[in-house]
């Protein structure tokens, strides 16, 4: 359901209650949306979520770098340890390699 998902979430501009305004399914062995209960736009066709899938597949890489880069980063103790010990400068140098390590596409 991950590239429904991210399909809905690109054709919203937001991101919905998966619970409330949205629900998915896959009882057939294809995911499907049972209920759409957004209000901002009316529910889209197939069509229309299948135009999506290139933005779809870019918010999900974009969302795998975004967790790499903060496993990397650290929790914030040791990001403020990092600082203390090495200076606010070498932190920088070390958030673009990271950064560089695991870069976002462009949306």
């Amino acid at each position: 359901m991950s590239n429904l998902v991210n399909k809905i979430k690109t054709y919203l501009g937001r991101t919905p209650d998966f619970t409330s305004e949205v629900i998915l399914q896959n009882d057939t062995g294809t995911d499907y949306i049972k209920e759409w209960n957004a209000t901002d736009k009316a529910k889209p066709t197939d069509a229309q979520l299948d135009a999506l899938s290139s933005q779809a597949t870019t918010l999900e890489n974009n969302a795998i770098a975004v967790a790499n880069r903060q496993k990397e980063y650290g929790s914030i103790a040791s990001q403020i340890e990092f600082i203390t010990e090495k200076g606010l400068e070498a932190w920088k140098t070390n958030v673009q390699s990271i950064k560089t390590k695991y870069p976002k596409e462009s949306e």
